[in-house]
């Protein structure tokens, strides 16, 4: 379980092909202080199990599955990407509960700068679009956001202040980009219940 309130952007530094999958070795930096071998984390929204330590890299297996469902066949060595280690029992939590499941990919349709703020227009897919909410929450690339506004065609705006362009890979999002998308928990739960109810599931 994570928060959406991203620790570091760090960079790629490895990305090999293994049989069956893919392995991205990440320089951690200080979030590698006390790291161990089958600890989770969130990188760019999806949790991932530590698999290699060395210093401050540490490899993330990714299957066929988790490649399928995300953009990580896109990044390559030299991408920076948003990291959180996990929520510990007794941590504040600063933004909302996060899965690290990836729910979709989205778009980047729109990016209007504010001097040091910036809205974001993001288009997601249909099957996520029932768990947004104006003023509710949804994790972009493992950043927990409010929505702000609702449009059609499932686009959703965004704020961003000056310190989450700064700490994320947010701020280097261009139109066009794909990203990756969580829904919220409790939205996902209340949607399961209502269908139960109604004989749907």
């Amino acid at each position: 379980m994570f928060t959406g309130i991203v620790e570091r952007a760090v960079p790629v530094v490895g990305r090999d092909e293994i049989p069956g999958g893919l392995r991205l070795i990440l320089d951690l930096g200080p979030c590698a202080e006390g790291l161990q071998r089958g600890d989770s984390v969130c990188v760019a929204g999806a949790c991932l199990t530590a698999i290699a330590l060395e210093g401050t890299r540490a490899g993330f297996d990714l299957s066929q599955e988790t490649l399928e469902k995300t953009r990580f066949t896109e990044i390559r060595v030299g991408d920076r990407v948003n990291v959180e280690r996990s929520l510990r029992v007794g941590d504040r939590l600063g933004g909302h509960f996060v899965t690290g499941h990836v729910d979709g990919l989205g778009e980047v349709v729109g990016i209007e700068d504010q001097e040091d703020f910036s809205v974001h227009s993001y288009r997601a897919p249909e099957r996520i679009r029932p768990w947004l909410v104006p003023k509710g929450s949804v994790a972009v690339e493992g950043v927990s956001l409010t929505v702000a506004e609702l449009g059609p065609d499932g686009v959703f705006s965004v704020a961003l202040i000056p310190e989450t362009l700064q700490r994320t890979t947010l701020g280097g999002l261009a139109p066009g980009d794909r990203i990756h998308l969580e829904g919220d928990l409790i939205g996902k739960y209340v949607e399961r219940i209502l269908a139960a109810r109604q004989g749907i599931c």
